[in-house]
């Protein structure tokens, strides 16, 4: 089974790929326009602390650290997962869903993974530039352990991205366009660039466990920066973040597809 599916994967990215060299000047412009927005976010920082020495807990190059990993999780979820969720209410609308479903492997995934970004992946290496520099900057050698955590804490952040908005994309089955609530978390995932510090109370809890954006990038950073001890309890909230949303997207789409009557009916 798993064989089957990786196959069918190892197509879907081939095409991609194939697609994206016949557009080479789409794919260099989407890199330039990627990589300006990340240096805004950098010169906003660097504003930011011409006033301020700290930010809560947060220093200057623990927060650059903070956009780095943001860049990097934001990118590979774009990269492999947004332009599919993206066009999810559009092949409700068409139809064209339809001739997903017919296919013999699992709708989620196909609906998942039909497309690759690969200027999203070119552009999360510029978020490991600026990590692999913050550390730098900051004297932290993390440990192999921390590495392997930090990289399995942006998995699962990039897994709360993904159900957060295939959530949203499966709206469409109902509201038929369901764009603007894609678009909008879209600029909600902006809010996972800003250190824990600065949200207090209803609205911490809010974006901490019912719209969990805050852990996606602030958990990944300080287990890298945090060479003393190792903030297991925030990685534990991290995963089990990333589970419900992950099982509740799962339920969504299977409650749609039993009330789905297809283009044709």
């Amino acid at each position: 089974m798993l064989q089957k599916y990786l196959s069918v994967y190892l197509v879907m990215l081939r095409n991609s790929l194939i697609r994206e060299m016949n557009f080479k000047l789409n794919f260099l412009l989407w890199m330039v326009v990627e990589s300006l927005w990340f240096v805004g976010q950098l010169v906003f920082i660097e504003v930011i602390f011409s006033h301020v020495n700290q930010i809560g807990d947060w220093t200057k190059w623990q927060m650059v650290l903070l956009v780095g990993t943001h860049q990097i999780i934001s990118q590979i979820f774009q990269g492999f997962f947004y332009t599919n969720l993206v066009n999810l209410p559009e092949l409700v609308r068409t139809g064209k869903l339809d001739f997903i479903l017919l296919q013999p492997v699992d709708g989620q995934f196909s609906v998942s993974v039909r497309q690759f970004g690969l200027d999203g992946i070119v552009n999360a290496w510029v978020g490991v530039g600026i990590v692999t520099y913050s550390l730098y900057r900051l004297h932290v050698v993390p440990g192999l352990s921390q590495i392997v955590l930090y990289l399995a804490t942006m998995l699962l952040g990039v897994t709360i991205h993904y159900a957060i908005l295939f959530s949203l994309g499966t709206a469409s089955f109902w509201t038929v366009r369901s764009q603007g609530l894609i678009w909008g978390y879209y600029n909600v995932m902006n809010l996972a660039r800003y250190p824990d510090a600065v949200f207090k109370g209803l609205v911490k809890f809010v974006f901490s466990w019912l719209i969990p954006v805050i852990v996606v990038t602030n958990v990944p950073a300080r287990v890298l920066m945090n060479t003393s001890q190792t903030p297991w309890w925030l990685a534990g909230h991290l995963l089990l973040a990333s589970c419900l949303m992950l099982f509740f997207s799962r339920i969504l789409w299977r409650f749609a597809l039993n009330r789905y009557s297809s283009a044709s009916s």
